[in-house]
């Protein structure tokens, strides 16, 4: 176990939360109305009815794949009587066309902002970081779940479970993560680099999901044309 190593899997993923966490709350002080997309559905909604619904909702799934292949141990499946072929058969297929619903969105939002000159004109600096970080982020997931469709392929959840797992009892398990295969290690640093930048982009939006539409009350209205007397 080298120093980069260390490095790596040891130390750089706390300084990326302290990034993260730092960033967020900075923008929700100085910056609170910032949380926005900027939208640009004005100058375009066709393409935009299509590749976001697809981003989005294919996020989701994609996010709570990774929720559950990372957090929950294989000890736990094994109590449930989940085998290990059923197991990787619905990460293979619910993970994968999750991804491929995401990557598919977000290529018809990219191929919108480059097309459309108003969309394009909309385009800070910082979306033309983040556009393609999250895209090869995603393209090195898709990766590494073909590459886990062998029977005999490497099993995440003996190696980079087990090392992110390890991250919340700040005794990082640095071997699990340094001998996974090449394309996890980098799909990892590309995730970390993507959080890192997080806060400080458009992607900070997702701090604003009107998860309180669920529960809040209905709203009443009243005509303002009183009603026909009877």
């Amino acid at each position: 176990m080298n120093h980069l190593h260390i490095a790596l899997w040891g130390v750089l993923p706390y300084l990326v939360l302290t990034l993260f966490t730092a960033g967020a709350a900075w923008r929700y002080h100085y910056d609170r109305f910032g949380f926005t997309t900027r939208s640009s559905q004005l100058h375009e909604h066709r393409l935009l009815a299509i590749g976001g619904p697809l981003f989005h909702y294919g996020l989701l799934f994609v996010i709570a794949g990774h929720v559950v292949g990372l957090l929950i141990p294989e000890t736990l499946t094994e109590r449930l009587r989940v085998s290990e072929s059923l197991y990787h058969a619905n990460a293979l297929l619910v993970g994968g066309t999750a991804g491929l619903a995401t990557a598919t969105g977000l290529g018809i939002l990219l191929y919108r902002r480059l097309r459309v000159p108003a969309v394009r004109a909309a385009t800070s600096r910082g979306d033309r970081v983040v556009y393609p970080l999250l895209a090869t982020v995603l393209l090195a997931g898709l990766t590494a779940t073909a590459t886990g469709a062998g029977h005999h392929s490497y099993d995440y959840r003996r190696g980079v479970s087990i090392w992110f797992r390890s991250l919340f009892t700040l005794d990082p398990d640095v071997p699990a993560m340094s001998h996974a295969p090449l394309v996890y290690r980098i799909h990892a640093l590309l995730a970390m680099a993507l959080f890192a930048l997080w806060p400080y982009s458009r992607l900070v939006h997702a701090f604003t999901a009107p998860v309180g539409y669920l529960t809040r009350p209905y709203v009443v209205y009243r005509s303002r044309t009183p009603a026909p007397r009877r």
